[in-house]
């Protein structure tokens, strides 16, 4: 998206003397707040369901101004996806609406009016007041939040009596949402798995309890060795383990923290085992030949210390002797 993006779609319209640029375009848009202060064009269509009231939205978007051949927000703003829950981290009631009306996958331009988008006083000093916009809005992928924050505002009783499946639809949803952060490189708290430990439940489901635990244990794991802190990282991958003691991911994600804890025989125990269950895979494959390298380097610095500790002075002595 982009400058050119914006121009095709204007030049798209017929030209009319008198009209602006964005009177030209709106011809041709859909009126989606029933005043036609916000009018939808889609570019490319999505699928699935409508995006939720109370979602959380992953969108890339650029905002135009009338009678300017760049957008008036920075680069960061349309090359990055965002991550925004509606209802809270969007302040354009434009938008908002726009993003109802859209599907997972969806590319659409809207036109907002100003008292969709900026109103009276606009946004100094880039947004005149009074002015109309532009936005093209990508909408990668959303999540539906309702449940999962009607969950957590429950007492711990109250979360206790909450049918099963609720609960794991939640969890899913917490996991999904940390995903999303961590692919930002934004660490998410270990939400998802709180919730399956404060949940009980009776022998005959605590099956599906474990089932929804591994993947959050897994990804855990994963984020606690990226923020360099090992030690943690080892106890949700053994945590994992105690789930399926066969998880070549965990088995893997032990053996890279206990390699960073330079504690390089129990690092080649879960290494080894994972290669067991995928014995091709390269991962597994390469972090094996990084111990090998690791453990050399080690024993040869290990020679090294115990050779100076125990080389002759010049007096006859050796350098270890009191």
């Amino acid at each position: 998206m982009g400058g050119s993006a914006l121009n095709q779609g204007v030049l798209e319209g017929d030209d009319a003397p008198g009209q602006s640029l964005y009177e030209r375009l709106s011809q041709r848009m859909l009126d989606i707040s029933g005043d036609r202060g916000v009018l939808k064009d889609v570019i490319r269509e999505g699928a699935g369901d409508l995006v939720a009231p109370d979602a959380s939205v992953l969108v890339k978007y650029s905002g135009y101004l009338e009678h300017m051949d760049r957008p008036f927000d920075s680069n960061y703003f349309r090359k990055t996806p965002r991550l925004m829950k509606l209802g809270e981290d969007i302040t354009l009631w434009g938008m908002e609406l726009g993003l109802l009306s859209m599907r997972r996958g969806e590319l659409a331009r809207f036109l907002f009016k100003p008292n969709y988008a900026y109103g009276t006083l606009g946004c100094p000093p880039l947004i005149p007041p009074n002015t109309t916009v532009l936005f093209e809005i990508e909408l990668l992928d959303f999540l539906d939040c309702a449940e999962s924050d009607k969950f957590c505002a429950l007492s711990a009783e109250q979360q206790d009596q909450f049918p099963l499946q609720k609960v794991l639809k939640v969890a899913a949803t917490e996991r999904e949402f940390g995903n999303y952060l961590f692919r930002q490189n934004r660490f998410y708290d270990a939400k998802a798995l709180l919730l399956l430990r404060r949940r009980s439940a009776p022998p005959e489901e605590q099956h599906l309890v474990e089932a929804a635990k591994l993947p959050v244990l897994l990804n855990l794991s994963f984020t606690y060795l990226k923020l360099d802190r090992p030690t943690i990282a080892l106890c949700y991958g053994e945590q994992a383990l105690i789930i399926d003691q066969k998880n070549a991911k965990a088995l893997f994600r032990c053996g890279q923290a206990c390699l960073l804890l330079t504690e390089y025989q129990k690092a080649r125990d879960f290494l080894v085992r994972a290669q067991k269950e995928q014995p091709f895979n390269h991962d597994i494959n390469n972090e094996l030949k990084k111990l090998a390298s690791c453990y050399r380097d080690y024993v040869d610095k290990e020679k090294e210390m115990w050779h100076r500790m125990f080389a002759p002075c010049g007096d006859g002595s050796t350098a270890g002797e009191s």
